[in-house]
């Protein structure tokens, strides 16, 4: 298993643990003390934590797509391209960037000035339910989430569907219907989690920042904060012979 793809994937399941943990424990403790509170301290400290993990497993999602491209489109230069420095080296700037995205709005909102009513139309503190409750103006705020989403929503979508879009057109070169199905079956777990992860995304964030949170956007937020981290170390182990035979 000490092979890029899973150096990806046990990278992917940190940051799903992460996700997890800035979520879980709040909500259960409020669950099972009958109580709806934060500290403004905790709130902000969990928007960090939660728009960290959003922002890495974008950036780590496309470098999968990346690696799965190089291993089925380039599969004689896989091993030089894919180096262990180069998988380290692409790891560390996935997790900076998420970083450094993650600081820059958590600021934004923590200079914010918050009159009251302070209730979060949500299960846990996310960035525009939190700016629907700020009395200041939240244009900087704004303008720096509908970037992240253009560069690392959009952006990081785009080249997905294009290194998909190659791997597909190379899989149908290839002679035999095994052997087609032995090279899409290396990326069916990864395009699984692409499609549930970004459908969640898509349909939380591609709307306005002052929009009201429905219960069904509130069903969406829990989707993509609880459910998918759960589901993706299932779909790679479950869906993949060599993890089980591991």
């Amino acid at each position: 298993l000490h092979t890029p793809m899973y150096f990806f994937i046990s990278n992917l399941a940190i940051l799903d643990l992460v996700v997890i943990t800035s979520v879980l424990p709040k909500m259960l403790e409020n669950l099972f003390l009958g109580k709806n509170t934060i500290s403004f301290e905790g709130c902000i400290a969990q928007l960090y934590t939660f728009t960290f993990s959003g922002s890495t497993e974008l950036l780590m999602l496309i470098v999968m797509s990346y690696d799965r491209y190089l291993a089925i489109c380039q599969p004689l230069h896989y091993v030089t391209m894919m180096r262990k420095r180069t998988c380290v080296a692409l790891m560390a700037s996935v997790w900076g960037i998420g970083a450094v995205n993650s600081l820059i709005n958590t600021l934004l909102v923590a200079q914010l000035d918050f009159c009251g009513p302070n209730l979060v139309k949500n299960s846990f503190c996310e960035i525009l339910p939190l700016l629907a409750l700020s009395c200041s103006s939240t244009y900087p705020s704004e303008i720096m989430v509908y970037m992240a989403d253009v560069i690392l929503g959009m952006g990081n979508f785009l080249l997905v569907i294009l290194s998909y879009c190659l791997i597909i057109v190379t899989i149908l070169k290839i002679q035999g219907s095994a052997g087609k199905w032995k090279a899409f079956s290396t990326c069916s777990s990864h395009l699984a989690v692409v499609g549930l992860f970004y459908s969640t995304i898509i349909y939380t964030y591609i709307q306005p920042t002052r929009a009201p949170l429905g219960k069904k956007s509130r069903t969406v937020s829990i989707t993509y904060a609880l459910v998918t981290p759960t589901l993706n170390p299932l779909i790679y182990s479950l869906r993949n012979k060599v993890m089980k035979a591991a």
